[in-house]
């Protein structure tokens, strides 16, 4: 039996193949696919046919696929798997031409990460409207959620099972000094921490208890001399000299040239994740700039 060159199989052959495969019989599969045995019959004959080979055993006992029928079933099973991406991707398409995508995030994440993202969905999807609500913490992000002022968050701690989250990236815990600060020895060590005035975010800051208590394992207790709520005020107040912080990264960005920047003697980092509501129904919209985003977090993690 030699292939035919100027033929070739169908998907509708191919379906029919795996279906046989599937119920161990013609007439069984016939019956599900909603066609005369014959037809079915005659699909697989063609099939063989022009691919040159057996790929079934007919006996009493039904159907069963030879050894290259198995392989040829592998391959079968992924085209049609192909086939349904293409139809979801086309669907997905027609659906994307409105609607809008609601966000809600902190400022450094929104400036240093979610702008870039925002850029490249406009680009492809230049009719859905993005909107951003920036929140100052974790738990204005959670709660425009909750009320359904926004579709995503991006927080950056730890959520009950309301929501289903995933890592986007992890943001360095970084020591900001003034350029009149000298370290004694060859790197920060934490008795340089000790004795040294800091400005930190307003009490009760959650990235203030996750540094408090982090230096805490390590016998060090910062002294605080000022509380500031913005971070861009705090990186100001260090270029100025009057302390040092430990910030994340991204919030204090850009940092200007007369600061210096240390790890802390043992690294402390924040853990950025996108959230969203468990078993939420959202629109093709959301879903597109879902999977843009989990792109960008393959980049960054």
């Amino acid at each position: 039996m030699k292939p035919n060159p100027k033929s070739s199989f169908t998907l509708t052959q191919l379906r029919i193949l795996i279906a046989i495969a599937t119920y161990g019989s013609f007439s069984e599969a016939a019956l599900q696919l909603e066609m005369s045995q014959s037809s079915v019959s005659n699909a697989i004959a063609t099939l063989e046919t022009e691919l040159g080979v057996i790929l079934f055993v007919r006996g009493r006992q039904g159907a069963s696929l030879t050894p290259v029928g198995e392989q040829v079933l592998a391959y079968a099973k992924q085209m049609m798997q192909l086939q349904e991406e293409i139809y979801k991707t086309v669907n997905l398409a027609k659906t994307l031409q409105g609607g809008q995508v609601r966000i809600t995030s902190f400022r450094s994440i929104t400036t240093h990460v979610l702008s870039g993202v925002i850029a490249q969905f406009r680009q492809r999807f230049p009719q859905i409207g993005v909107t951003i609500l920036e929140q100052w913490d974790n738990q204005h992000i959670v709660s425009a959620l909750r009320q359904g002022q926004a579709d995503i968050g991006i927080i950056d701690h730890p959520l009950d099972d309301q929501f289903d989250t995933w890592e986007l990236l992890q943001d360095e815990y970084v020591v900001l000094l003034p350029s009149s600060f000298q370290v004694k020895g060859t790197g920060l060590d934490w008795d340089d921490l000790r004795n040294y005035p800091f400005v930190m975010f307003s009490e009760g800051d959650q990235h203030d208890e996750e540094v408090f208590a982090h230096c805490s394992v390590f016998d060090t207790f910062l002294k605080v001399a000022y509380w500031v709520k913005a971070d861009s005020s705090i990186v100001s107040m260090v270029a100025q000299g009057l302390g040092a912080t430990i910030i994340p990264r991204l919030a204090a960005e850009p940092i200007p040239n007369t600061i210096q920047v240390f790890s802390l003697p043992v690294p402390l980092f924040r853990m950025v994740q996108v959230a969203v509501l468990a078993d939420a129904l959202f629109p093709p919209p959301v879903f597109a700039f879902l999977e843009m985003l989990k792109s960008e977090s393959r980049f960054y993690i």
